[in-house]
């Protein structure tokens, strides 16, 4: 039987990658090739971006060094009971197409992961050795992320990150029962003991590099992880609580969410149909409200029903302003930064140009309305010079009136 080509095997591996959520390429540090050496940037012009049907940026080359693996986590695809087809790069294979498709002005960067073939350190040897002839052969100045293995040896691991711009490793599920039950070859505290060493030489090279200036960098982007939401009965309190938790421990960057999506030949212990898109999107919002909206976790969560499940149909910041509606409503000329922020409809820009105007006049409804997409879900929250909601924020049809209607499927030939 022939052997794939090299098109062939990209497209195999480039499919395999794509349940991958977290591919942002932000944070990292700025690199070019002005001077005439090197090749590539961090930043700058010339640079497609390109987006799947889903919504997820894929602005970088994103692929599996190979499919083949030796765990199998029933959620899984690439698992080694899966009946999918397998293929393989070299590392030096990969490092060419990288090379190939910046240079065709198609990427800015190397997202690359792998299954686990013959051993942790292996594989992990494999992507370093991908990473090095891309930085010290081609003096490629791109940005590369590369998902790193927890069971690897810590060494292995610390090099990686002396190449790469980020490195993350992948909790895969929210509570340690769901990976244990679906992941049995891997182990929690070993992907937390992996994430604390690479958060402790994060925080090391940082302080090295203030005080000697040629100090090598080490994962200038940060790390980041990726939960599977929905292959196990997690609700989006658990997951929210589990966030907050990695966040404070290990100093991420991002914590990405990627709903299950079932998969051929799965296991009966997985569910049969994925979980709503959408549920995925609250999640990101929760996560936005407490990373740069000053809301603590446990207040994220109080936006969730009694099943700890966020609504689909509102917002989560909505979702809590009607639940504690005794906070509200806040004047916009005399509120401080922290509650306007929680008013549903004003964003982080919204709220720092308020408060800039403020200091000029008096602000009247309509000033608001320039700097809010939907005025309607902001009156009841907010005074204003010319405004006050009365009774408008304890009407018990409120969220009926702030929900936004449901889509329906048009028909092609209807009347």
């Amino acid at each position: 039987m022939s052997q794939p080509t090299v098109m062939e095997r990209l497209g195999i591996l480039a499919d395999a990658a794509k349940y991958d959520a977290s591919c942002a390429s932000s944070g990292t540090a700025k690199r070019n090739s002005a001077g005439g050496k090197g090749l590539g940037s961090t930043e700058g012009m010339g640079i497609c971006h390109a987006y799947a049907p889903d919504g997820r940026c894929i602005s970088l080359l994103k692929i599996l060094l190979t499919n083949h693996c030796i765990f199998d986590c029933h959620y899984c695809v690439n698992r080694k009971s899966s009946n999918v087809r397998r293929a393989r790069f070299t590392p030096q294979e990969v490092a060419d197409l990288t090379i190939a498709f910046y240079r065709r002005n198609y990427i800015e960067g190397l997202f690359l992961s792998s299954g686990i073939v013959r051993s942790s350190n292996h594989t992990m040897e494999q992507l370093i050795e991908a990473a090095r002839i891309l930085r010290e052969e081609h003096e490629f100045r791109g940005y590369i992320h590369l998902k790193t293995i927890p069971e690897a040896d810590p060494e292995l691991v610390a090099r990686a990150g002396l190449y790469a711009d980020r490195v993350s490793i992948n909790v895969e599920l929210p509570t340690q029962a769901g990976l244990a039950r679906l992941a049995p070859d891997k182990s929690t505290p070993v992907i937390e003991g992996a994430m604390a060493s690479i958060g402790s030489a994060i925080v090391e090279a940082k302080d090295a590099r203030k005080r000697f200036r040629h100090a090598p960098r080490f994962a200038p982007a940060g790390q980041s992880t990726q939960m599977i939401v929905g292959a196990d009965q997690a609700s989006d309190a658990d997951i929210v609580g589990r966030s907050a938790t990695l966040y404070s421990r290990f100093r991420l960057r991002r914590v990405y969410y990627s709903a299950f999506s079932p998969i051929p030949d799965a296991s009966a212990v997985l569910p049969l149909q994925r979980p709503p898109l959408m549920r995925e999107h609250r999640l990101y919002q929760s996560d936005w409200l407490m990373r740069f909206y000053g809301f603590a976790p446990h207040e994220v969560q109080q936006a969730a029903d009694d099943g700890g499940m966020l609504p689909l149909d509102i917002d989560p910041k909505l979702a809590w302003a009607l639940r504690f509606r005794d906070a509200f409503p806040v004047d916009v000329n005399r509120a401080p930064r922290e509650a306007l922020l929680r008013v549903p409809g004003l964003g982080v820009r919204a709220v720092n140009a308020l408060l800039s105007a403020r200091r000029q006049r008096r602000l009247r409804l309509e000033d608001v309305g320039r700097l809010t997409v939907s005025l309607t879900k902001v009156r009841p929250f907010i005074v204003t010079a010319d405004w006050r909601p009365t009774l408008l924020v304890d009407r018990a049809d409120l969220r009926a009136s702030l929900t936004p209607p449901k889509e329906r499927q048009l028909e092609l030939f209807g009347t």
